[in-house]
């Protein structure tokens, strides 16, 4: 579709018009006849010498060429373009992060898996976390492992597929046997920092207490709270463990209720699933589509009109001056030869 950036330039199409009916015409002194005896000359035949006025007059041909040649100038300066069809794209509404403990506890194998086989804890995890995020598209998600320190697995993309990748590589222990939830909460804030989307969270998966933070996970929780950020909490954990494996719940609980979130207890793979599902009907994912129409400036093809137009008509002015130097040559030959 044709649009112009400044259609206001076409008010200037009828300037030639004012100009030539307001102002004044253009005017050349010239002398008609150049004589030294002029005066005596005229006192001899008794006339009377007075100044006179020749009005030039444009070829109609050579007319309609200006005005073609001015309204092509206009059509230039008024930035012709091209709106191509719309393209449409969908833009994330919502920042997820993902905390996924790797302490030594998550090897504990009291999990059954969906073929009937016992796994451990982080097995059963990363294969309900990975259907979790396949259904995610929409969302931009981040994943954050910790143990003994949180590290920044995947920083916030759109490419789930990378996610999904990234955590079936993960193995108990990476980060550490211990567990600093704390701490984690912390980096995953950090992660937010550039965050320009409204809706964010965190979901945090832990089977222990917080045995390494320098940030308990309560301080850590209302921080996000003041950010923003709405921290789900999921105990993987068996809350009758004891030591540094013992599942604090109370903990957990804090940090969800602190940043408006839920708590879950998962005890089984079922479960889990089940947990998963019912985090995936509270955030509902929110698509805004934006439709950009890409635009072509096509200003060059007013100015190559009127170029090959200036280029015809001056060739063709050209060719009519020499037929008609050829058909006077003739002429000129007989007046001689008489």
């Amino acid at each position: 579709m044709l649009s112009f950036a400044y259609p206001w330039i076409g008010l200037l199409a009828p300037l030639p018009l004012l100009v030539w009916y307001v102002l004044p015409a253009h005017a050349e002194r010239h002398a008609g006849l150049r004589v030294p005896f002029f005066d005596r000359l005229a006192r001899l035949s008794g006339q009377q010498p007075y100044s006179g006025g020749v009005v030039a007059r444009r070829h109609l041909g050579r007319l309609l060429l200006l005005a073609l040649a001015w309204l092509m100038t206009l059509a230039a300066l008024a930035r012709p373009q091209w709106i191509e069809p719309p393209l449409h794209r969908d833009v994330p509404t919502r920042d997820l992060l993902v905390l996924v403990d790797l302490s030594g506890s998550m090897d504990t194998k009291d999990f059954v898996d969906a073929s009937g086989k016992t796994v451990d804890r982080l097995t059963a995890v990363k294969q309900v976390l990975d259907d979790f995020l396949s259904r995610r598209k929409g969302d931009r998600v981040g994943v954050v492992v910790f143990g003994d320190a949180p590290f920044a697995l995947v920083p916030f993309t759109t490419d789930l597929e990378l996610c999904r990748a990234m955590l079936r590589d993960t193995y108990v222990g990476m980060a550490g046997p211990r567990t600093a939830f704390g701490d984690a909460i912390g980096l995953g804030i950090g992660l937010f920092a550039k965050s320009t989307v409204k809706a964010k969270t965190i979901i945090a998966l832990t089977d222990g207490n917080d045995t390494m933070s320098k940030v308990p996970p309560a301080e850590a929780a209302r921080v996000a709270k003041d950010k923003g950020i709405v921290i789900h909490t999921v105990a993987v954990g068996d809350p009758q463990a004891a030591g540094e494996d013992k599942l604090d719940e109370a903990a957990l609980k804090e940090v969800a209720d602190t940043t408006g979130g839920g708590f879950f207890r998962a005890l089984d793979r079922d479960q889990l699933a089940d947990i998963y599902r019912r985090l995936d009907a509270i955030e509902t994912r929110h698509i805004d589509t934006v439709s950009f129409r890409p635009r072509r400036d096509i200003y060059w093809v007013p100015l190559a009109a009127m170029l090959v137009l200036s280029m015809a008509a001056q060739a063709l002015f050209l060719l009519r001056r020499h037929r008609y130097r050829r058909a006077a040559e003739p002429a000129a030959t007989a007046g001689a030869a008489s």
